[in-house]
């Protein structure tokens, strides 16, 4: 059964330094998603003030194949000295469950009333253009 994950993904500018402005802001908003598409990665939504940005992402389901082709692969092939390669039910990943997916969807839309002093002039920092309900 495939299984989206959600993500939270920030990263600040060298020294925190106010770097986005109006003209960094929208190239930003454009060439993010054009790169994440290419890794087969959705962005939902973007926040981007000044000296840092927040993206919530959709991740595609790997964990499964990864787990599943590992052993399968490993026992057809008898890497496994003695017994089977068996991987314990779940995993552990840090992700943005689909019920908090709404608020920190919000919470990054926000993020100029979080980061006031961040605030793009003419920058296009509320809501996103890419924002989208999974």
């Amino acid at each position: 059964m495939p299984v989206t994950l959600y993500a939270l993904l920030t990263w600040t500018t060298f020294r925190r330094e106010a770097s986005i402005d109006a003209s960094v802001a929208p190239f930003l908003r454009r060439f993010l998603p054009t790169v994440a598409h290419r890794h087969g990665v959705q962005i939902l939504e973007m926040g981007v003030v000044s000296d840092h940005l927040h993206i919530v992402l959709a991740l595609p389901s790997i964990v499964q194949g990864l787990k599943g082709a590992s052993s399968r692969v490993a026992n057809r092939d008898r890497i496994v000295a003695e017994g089977k390669l068996r991987w314990a039910s779940g995993y552990d990943l840090r992700s943005v469950s689909p019920k908090a997916l709404p608020q920190v969807m919000s919470y990054v839309r926000r993020q100029t009333s979080h980061h006031p002093c961040g605030r793009i002039p003419d920058g296009g920092v509320a809501g996103s253009e890419h924002s989208r309900q999974p």
